[in-house]
């Protein structure tokens, strides 16, 4: 099989990300009833590179490596010639001759690309500055398992057009639901990618408005990794595009409400809205295992029969 990479949610068919989340749910289904005793990946291993920390991306794929009967080697940036002289085409050749697969999370999506064109061992994104797919993979996921398929229904993000954002976008355009983006002027999503996604997705900004009759609710941080300097310009533009039980309301009345995690409780949500039914952000964090299990497994083996 071809090397295959999962850079964002376009690298893969419609159909391939249907079967992704089935597998995934199988892969849960399993774990839970017979432990982990699926083990297809003796003895291979996953290079981590890690130049943005993060706890849920760690332990979520150095679990999968073990339970999947493989092994997981984290690298920091003091672990790398990444950005100290060595080109990144040539520490992806270097690693792919030692290493079965490789996970990067990282600020720049270009060297992303960059280092995945060298490569010739599949390459997941598990977060840049412009996409994270990995987590549109355990929401959607998330989704399905608690109300179907996604297909046709409405789904509203509040907040900065950011990369959570664009892997929304993208997402719309692959599971064909409906997206409402409600930003303040200013912070929309890039261009580029919103034209791309034609229909399916719309700006708004009120969000009493945005929220109406929507199936799910989602939003993320107001001032992402590397924009700490710019929180109080952000707090006072996003002032009143807080998620809270009282917006949630005017959603569907089984609406779900998710967060990728970490969330700054009394800045984009409510000080308790984490504490309500509708929000389901423990079992979407604990997806990202088993979203990213049925991802490396498809990437290193094809599609595996339920």
């Amino acid at each position: 099989m071809a090397t295959r990479h999962f850079l964002t949610l376009l690298d893969l068919s419609q159909d391939e990300l249907r079967y992704l989340i089935q597998r995934a749910i199988a892969i849960k289904n399993g774990l839970k009833t017979q432990g982990p005793t699926y083990t297809p990946l003796p003895n291979r291993t996953m290079a981590m590179i890690f130049e943005k920390s993060s706890t849920r991306t760690r332990v979520s794929f150095e679990t999968a490596m073990a339970q999947f009967g493989g092994h997981a080697l984290f690298l920091s940036p003091r672990d790398t010639q990444l950005g100290r002289g060595e080109p990144i085409e040539d520490t992806a050749r270097v690693l792919a001759e030692m290493v079965d697969i490789v996970m990067i999370r990282t600020f720049s999506h270009a060297g992303l690309e960059t280092f995945a064109s060298a490569s010739s061992v599949p390459v997941i994104n598990a977060l840049s500055d412009d996409y994270h797919p990995c987590q549109l993979l355990a929401d959607v996921m998330t989704w399905t398992e608690l109300r179907g398929s996604p297909k046709g229904r409405v789904a509203v993000w509040i907040g900065d057009g950011n990369n959570m954002c664009h892997s929304w976008i993208n997402a719309a355009r692959q599971f064909d639901f409906q997206l409402r983006i409600c930003c303040p002027e200013g912070y929309e999503p890039r261009q580029d990618i919103l034209e791309a996604a034609g229909e399916c997705v719309s700006i708004h900004r009120d969000p009493t408005e945005a929220v109406k009759d929507a199936d799910l609710v989602t939003t993320d941080v107001w001032a992402s990794m590397g924009q700490e300097e710019e929180q109080a310009k952000r707090e006072a533009d996003f002032a009143g595009f807080q998620v809270t039980e009282t917006l949630l309301d005017l959603a569907k009345s089984d609406a779900l409400f998710l967060h990728c995690l970490p969330a700054h409780r009394g800045e984009e949500i409510s000080m308790t809205l984490l504490d309500d039914l509708r929000a389901v952000v423990w079992q979407e964090a604990g997806n990202r295992l088993h979203a990213q299990k049925a991802l490396i497994e498809f990437l290193l083996l094809g599609r595996v029969e339920s």
